[in-house]
Formats: structure tokens, C-alpha cells, sequence
């Protein structure tokens, strides 16, 4: 039995097509009415691509809109590997951490 690898363990390429498989599974879950497996797959796409995105590029202490949140910002405090620690503004001012694939720069 192979062991499947860890989207870290991945390179680029595999990461890209791991993101074409998961996203077509995710498309047919919805057509089929599985509510709950395309919410997995679709967190699973963003898991993926958090992956090709370089931490370095988001700063701790800037302010990030929050994709598929239209009118939501985040505002980083750390990055710990792939995600972001941080608050929501106008949230409930509890931390949370996000995959650096849902934020985009303001």
C-alpha cells in the first residue's frame, strides 16, 4: 500500500494537479448534491495552493481582504508554516489562523 504524500512532501507540478483532481471532485460532489464532500474538497484546493504561495510574501502586522469573504479583512499577527495567525477585523477578536492561499493583498 503506497503512502499518499504530504502536500509539503509535493513539487510544484503535483501540487498543481492534486489542485485539478480535487477541484473536479469538488465540481461533481456539487452536481451530485454531496454538500458535505464539496466543502471538503474545496478546502482541500486551498489547502493545496497554500502551498505554492511563498510565506514570505505576507507580512505580519498588514491587513489582507479574505477570499470568498467579500467586506472581510484580516490582519496577520504570525505565520506559522503555510498559515496566517491573526483576527478578523470587526470579528469576535478571537485569533485564528487562515491558509495564506484565502488571503489577498488590499
Amino acid at each position: 500500500m503506497e503512502r499518499e504524500k504530504k502536500y509539503s512532501e509535493m513539487t510544484n507540478e503535483e501540487l498543481k494537479h492534486e489542485i485539478a483532481l480535487t477541484k473536479e471532485k469538488a465540481r461533481k460532489a456539487e452536481q451530485l448534491g454531496m454538500v458535505n464532500e464539496f466543502a471538503v474538497m474545496e478546502r482541500r484546493a486551498v489547502m493545496a495552493e497554500a502551498y505554492l504561495l511563498s510565506p514570505a510574501d505576507f507580512i505580519p502586522g498588514e491587513i489582507y481582504a479574505v477570499e470568498g469573504a467579500p467586506g472581510t479583512y484580516f490582519k496577520i499577527d504570525y505565520l506559522k508554516g503555510v498559515f496566517a495567525w491573526g483576527y478578523r477585523l470587526n470579528g469576535a477578536g478571537e485569533e485564528e489562523a487562515l491558509p495564506i492561499s484565502l488571503l489577498k493583498k488590499v
